[in-house]
Formats: structure tokens, sequence, C-alpha cells
């Protein structure tokens, strides 16, 4: 795999799993006892931005490296993934 290549899977990978680490520890303005006039009791009360973007950037490493360890490790590639499953009739 070129470093273009990684680079764009490694992009992909980590922009999907940004938004599943985004609620992780997000706690609400109304668990805070602290509701700004004008927004919802469900807003969050405090957004740690580089919290979640260090979070992210791990999480998507450890898949990214991972997945290139066994790719290289087992021979798998992408393109085998679709032949994973068996066919469906």
């Amino acid at each position: 795999m070129s470093w273009v290549t990684g680079g764009a899977i490694y992009f992909i990978l980590w922009w999907v799993t940004l938004f599943a680490v985004l609620p992780f520890g997000v706690r609400t303005q109304d668990e805070e006892s602290d509701i700004v006039p004008g927004t919802v009791a469900s807003a969050p009360a405090g957004f740690r931005f580089w919290r979640v973007m260090g979070t992210t950037t791990i999480v998507a490493a450890v898949i990214f490296f991972g997945w290139n360890f066994v790719s290289g490790y087992f021979g798998f590639s992408f393109s085998d993934l679709p032949h994973v499953m068996p066919d469906i009739r």
C-alpha cells in the first residue's frame, strides 16, 4: 500500500471514528445543573475538543495499524472483503 492510499484510508477511519467517539463522556447541562437560557437541557455542558481529537486519533491508529498487521500477516487486502461473505441466493 502506498503512503497516499494509507493516508486516505487513515483519514476515512479517523472521520468515522470521530463520530463514534463524540458521545463518550458527554455530560448534559441538566446533569451539571447549569442550563444556559435559550438552550435545551440536553445540550452538552462542555466540549473537550482536544480530548475528543486525541481519543479519535489513538483509536483510529489502533484500527489502522491492526488492519495493516492482519493484512500483512495473513495476506488479506481490501479487495478480499467482498469474498468473505458467502453468496446468498
